[in-house]
């Protein structure tokens, strides 16, 4: 198996079920209050490894109980979390999350973590990146990961990049699996119809374009395996992969759709490792964000790959 490495934020959540949203100086009673792991790469390692992928994380861990807890979790999943990078006491990741059962939404308070880099000294982290076949980071991710990958290296790394939050000097120039949101693809190029969104992303030399929709699923373009990006290689332009195309999600019965972009980044890079075309690769992530739905923390209902298999096999709409 390809090894996969997960790189960015990782967080103790305490979540609280509540009947709705609380108002200004309003106290609720919880259905239930849970404590469980998050993050966005944390949570999509966690995916690819209960998938079946050879996976390890990098991230901010404090030295302290609650950063033990972190690293407990992510062993019991089956991650290798020898690159994790010490932060002091009290700093690590940490969000309070309110989910609301009448609509199966959430809010999210979250402690920002502080500046996260890797330097010369985590040799561990240096090296599982250097091993790796896929790189995938986040919004924190991004800035450590940069500066270490080559994307002209033909032996190198590839790289996925989870762009659903606001990434500070970011460019998907030489990024092979970009993944941000519908929403903010109009953050980056304005309010303009999605394919020419992806035809966007794409100029501007990602190799393949995720684009997620929320429960519509999601829209793709490009080829995460291409050796140059769409704009870097006359050959390609107009390619029929450049053409985007659409996935559409699932319909569930949702619990909590806590975590589920980022299950669906983990299940997208272990399809793609896997050699699946891009749309049944996406396909397969949908099926997999989907059933995670079905609890109320982002880790705990992600399927393994046999139960994800058999669920699209019978064919759930």
């Amino acid at each position: 198996m390809s090894r996969l490495v997960f790189v960015g934020s990782v967080n103790a959540d305490t979540i609280a079920v509540v009947p709705r949203l609380p108002g200004s100086d309003e106290r609720l009673l919880a259905d239930a209050v849970i404590h469980a792991g998050g993050g966005n790469s944390a949570t999509a390692a966690v995916t690819a490894a209960r998938l079946g992928g050879d996976v390890a994380f990098i991230g901010p861990v404090a030295a302290d109980e609650q950063g033990e807890r972190i690293r407990a979790d992510l062993v019991r999943e089956g991650v290798d979390t020898g690159g994790l990078v010490p932060v002091p006491a009290g700093t690590g990741g940490a969000s309070v999350v309110l989910v609301d059962r009448s609509a199966g939404t959430r809010a999210i308070c979250t402690r920002p973590l502080p500046a996260f880099g890797i330097p010369d000294t985590e040799r561990s982290a240096r090296d599982l990146i250097a091993g790796a076949r896929w790189v995938h980071c986040d919004h924190i991710g991004w800035a450590a990961v940069r500066p270490l990958l080559n994307p002209s290296a033909a032996d190198g790394p590839r790289l996925s990049v989870d762009a659903g939050n606001p990434i500070p000097g970011f460019t998907p120039s030489g990024v092979d699996l970009y993944g941000p949101t519908v929403v903010s693809l109009r953050r980056a190029y304005g309010d303009l119809p999605v394919p020419d969104l992806l035809t966007r992303a794409l100029d501007d030399g990602a190799r393949c374009v995720v684009a997620t929709d929320g429960a519509r699923g999601a829209f793709v373009a490009g080829d995460p395996y291409a050796s140059e990006p769409a704009s870097a290689n006359g050959d390609r332009q107009g390619d029929t992969r450049d053409e985007a195309v659409h996935v559409p999600g699932f319909t569930v019965d949702v619990v909590s759709t806590l975590g589920a972009g980022d299950v669906f980044h983990g299940a997208l890079l272990v399809a793609v490792d896997r050699g699946l075309d891009l749309p049944a690769a996406v396909r397969y992530a949908n099926g997999v964000a989907a059933l995670s739905c079905r609890a109320v923390d982002g880790r705990s209902g992600v399927p393994t790959d046999a139960e994800v298999t058999a669920w699209l096999t019978q064919g759930p709409g």
